[in-house]
């Protein structure tokens, strides 16, 4: 696969009939580090491994699943403390979460796995995949943690509205109340990153694994772990690493960006990624903001298929 800036027709979620509040999947449980993980497990194959990021869940993916299974097994896992996976006394620094999901991957046996990652579960997705080169058949990817723009050198490279909230929650007990108080990631920065209204269920769930205050504190210390300015110096160093293995592999990937995207991934991103990123294929899907899953899932899932079915005939070397 060469480099390729594909434009996809735009899309208008609002009329796409694949978007739906269900979630009709069974809720599978396994003990990781002796707390238990939440999954959901869908058809059969080689593993298609789905890592949402902040504020989210497993719910996030349910509207992309249902095309992407005629290709592999989806697995879509909750982050340890998030959705319905157990909530443990750690402190939820970016190494615990690593630690619980490279030792979910094992526990569930799973290889030649494709990740299919965004926001946070890109840092995740990526460390793990440059850790274990031989384990991973290719990587879909959205709204990521990635170059030119991360880490960032300054909070107002993130804009000024979410430089306010991030500088708050990240400094001052104050704008912690903004995550334990007011529920601000749920209540108002998920709505706003997304076109198209969500239905009072769609709300429901995406609030039901966050409803008691203490149970918001994945949700603060993820904040916490976006390297501004050289800290915190963990995950700057993470990020700078697999950044550099990105430049370097051959394995697959795939990128899909929006206009003009949220804090993460602009058009410039993807452009830049096509240019310096080896075997990957950028897709355009319009017009969004942050959470294009929630956009655009049926263009994302036929996307994957398509893209799952060409890289299954290519021999790379990673």
């Amino acid at each position: 696969m060469s480099n390729n800036l594909a434009w996809a027709d735009t899309v208008n979620p609002c009329e796409t009939s694949a978007i739906t509040a269900d979630f009709p999947y069974k809720s599978n449980y396994i003990e990781v580090l002796g707390s238990k993980m939440h999954y959901i497990d869908v058809g059969s194959g080689k593993p298609i491994l789905f890592i949402h990021g902040n504020s989210g869940w497993s719910y996030v993916w349910r509207n992309i699943i249902p095309f992407v299974i005629p290709q592999g097994r989806a697995i879509a896992v909750d982050l340890m403390g998030m959705g319905k996976s157990d909530k443990p006394a750690i402190d939820y620094s970016f190494a615990d979460h690593y630690r619980y999901l490279e030792a979910f991957i094992a526990a569930l046996n799973l290889q030649d796995i494709t990740l299919v990652v965004h926001d946070w579960g890109s840092t995740l997705g990526f460390h793990y995949a440059s850790r274990h080169k031989d384990n991973v058949r290719g990587i879909a990817f959205m709204e990521a943690f990635i170059p030119p723009f991360f880490p960032v050198d300054n909070i107002q490279q993130m804009g000024e509205e979410l430089a306010e909230v991030f500088g708050a929650v990240r400094s001052s007990p104050e704008g912690q109340k903004l995550v334990y108080e007011r529920n601000i990631f749920i209540e108002e920065l998920l709505s706003n990153a997304i076109l198209r209204d969500l239905s009072d269920a769609e709300l429901a769930a995406y609030r039901c694994p966050y409803l008691q205050k203490p149970s918001r504190k994945p949700l603060l210390v993820w904040a916490s772990q976006i390297p501004i300015a050289g800290e915190p110096p963990e995950t700057e160093t993470i990020i700078n690493q697999y950044s550099e293995w990105l430049r370097q592999t051959t394995i697959p990937k795939l990128h899909f960006y929006v206009s003009p995207g949220g804090s993460l991934n602009p058009p410039e991103v993807a452009q830049w990624t096509a240019q310096h990123f080896p075997n990957i294929e950028t897709h355009y899907l319009g017009e969004g903001l942050h959470y294009l899953e929630e956009d655009y899932p049926e263009e994302i899932g036929r996307a994957i298929a398509d893209w799952l079915r060409r890289i299954e005939t290519i021999n790379c070397d990673y």
